[in-house]
């Protein structure tokens, strides 16, 4: 029999010892999802699931030596982008992927912990806005980054609408932007995926209670298990947010803070009788 090689996705993260955001979050998501999650470390976290502590960004040369290693011995489907830890990081990640045009790139805008603490320096935004977004498929910013990712300055008492905000992203250069709306405060979550041609999905998901650490990581890597595979972007979305919500409705506490989405919930239900 001859052997099968799954699909292979390289992610960029720091690293999170809970495990249930940041590059952990990836590996978890890409291997349930049937893909060979590859990491290149971006920076070291101190949190838990109750938030963020300290970040220590790895030198860029290391995070570019750790990429190019990988990519000169294995064939990578699809990339994934989460918190890139700096400045001079973000310009070696964003000339690397250049190198490789033909591979879809989901980049996750990673600029502050659910609870609020910040992760990316408004220098760091300017270099994502500049250098990533225009080389990226697509884009997952939930309602907050997708106001700072778009416009420099924005009045908070009357903020840009979203539709605007994925107008002056998609005109950067990226082909897609899924804006979530779990920051919203809406009965339902609505996730809105945007092309230059305009809207092409729209999707309400029932709110769940609690609040939950990584899902954007989950979906972000998710979408991109989905281009691995070959999926057109607005069918990896789909399904990518099916096994989000999966993943969030069997979610677990094993803290003092947010719930982890449960990124193997099908190994663990219940087997039924016939």
């Amino acid at each position: 029999m001859p052997e099968q090689t799954p699909p292979i996705v390289l992610t960029f993260a720091a690293t999170d010892p809970s495990s249930g955001a940041g590059l952990q979050a990836d590996v978890l998501t890409l291997a349930s999802m049937g893909c060979h999650p590859l990491s290149v470390v971006t920076g070291i976290t101190i949190q838990d699931t109750v938030g963020v502590d300290d970040v220590m960004a790895l030198d860029a040369e290391w995070v570019a030596d750790q990429a190019r290693a990988v990519l000169e011995d294995m064939p990578v489907a699809a990339f994934k982008l989460g918190l890139l830890g700096s400045v001079e990081a973000i310009a070696a990640i964003a000339e690397i992927v250049a190198d490789y045009p033909d591979i879809p790139l989901v980049l996750d805008p990673v600029l502050a912990s659910g609870r609020g603490d910040e992760l990316s320096s408004e220098d760091m935004i300017d270099a994502l806005r500049d250098l990533l977004v225009p080389q990226s498929t697509i884009i997952t910013p939930n309602t907050m980054e997708a106001r700072r990712l778009a416009f420099d300055e924005s009045d908070e008492d009357n903020p840009p609408d979203l539709q605007s905000c994925a107008s002056e992203l998609l005109e950067t250069g990226c082909e897609y932007v899924l804006i979530t709306g779990t920051h919203e405060n809406t009965p339902q979550v609505v996730n809105t995926l945007y092309h230059r041609d305009g809207i092409l999905l729209t999707n309400a998901w029932d709110r769940l209670p609690g609040s939950y650490h990584g899902s954007g990581c989950t979906l972000a890597s998710a979408i991109a298990a989905g281009l691995a595979f070959g999926l057109g972007v607005d069918e990896a979305v789909k399904e990518a947010q099916e096994f989000t919500w999966q993943t969030l409705s069997t979610a677990f506490r094993p803290g003092m803070g947010q719930f982890i989405p449960d990124r193997f919930f099908w190994a663990r239900q219940p087997e039924t009788n016939d």
